[in-house]
């Protein structure tokens, strides 16, 4: 057996044991550090295929930002886990046909797109063939505007982020720019004029 048919059945085992203890886990924490884990064995599949550029940009975007951005949220904010659980066991069903129809879908284009290819019949590349330029040629030609719908997308989710945990406490001062901005220098300051009088115990 090959190191490499060995490495893809570890990452391989280690994704699927994580994304079953991110839907398991009783701590929303605890399951976005699994999905963290999730996300940096999937990269480890794709550098197998060869995909560097999708293990970077995976690691990256989801690890580096979306998932730091998500653990900041829920640590932020004050979630009831009793009322997150409710009605977990009644909503079991639903999620296991969904789960099902999707697995299925996946099945089924893996096996129309793959189901007759053999590694014999792969494209040779030449020795100085890039995915990232050929990715980035195709990304910004024929999926532009698909390319932009998700960079609004996480730009909303940014946003949105930031306003939940925006909050205004009233044991921290807050100064107001626009009030600070229209502050003149007689508002600062005022002169007083007050007659001079002598010290006690100065003799006139």
């Amino acid at each position: 057996m090959q190191a490499t048919t060995v490495l893809f059945y570890l990452f391989a085992a280690v994704t699927v044991f994580a994304a079953l203890r991110v839907i398991s886990s009783r701590n929303p924490v605890h399951s976005a550090l699994f999905l963290v884990l999730t996300f940096c064995s999937a990269a480890g599949i794709w550098m197998l295929l060869k995909a560097e550029f999708l293990a970077i940009t995976l690691v990256l975007v989801y690890v580096g930002a979306v998932m730091v951005l998500f653990l900041f949220v829920v640590m932020m904010l004050d979630i009831n886990l009793d009322s997150v659980r409710r009605g977990f066991w009644k909503n079991l069903p639903v999620a296991l046909f969904v789960g099902v129809v999707v697995v299925l879908e996946l099945a089924a284009v893996l096996i129309h797109s793959f189901g007759g290819v053999k590694a014999t019949d792969a494209p040779r590349l030449p020795a100085d063939y890039s995915n990232t330029k050929a990715l980035g040629s195709l990304l910004y030609t024929e999926y532009v505007w698909a390319f932009e719908i998700a960079a609004v997308i996480l730009l909303v989710a940014i946003v949105s982020a930031i306003a939940l945990t925006l909050r205004r406490r009233k044991d921290v001062r807050y100064n107001d720019p626009s009030a600070a901005v229209r502050t003149r220098s007689q508002d600062r300051l005022r002169m007083i004029k007050m007659p001079a009088q002598p010290r006690q115990g100065s003799q006139e």
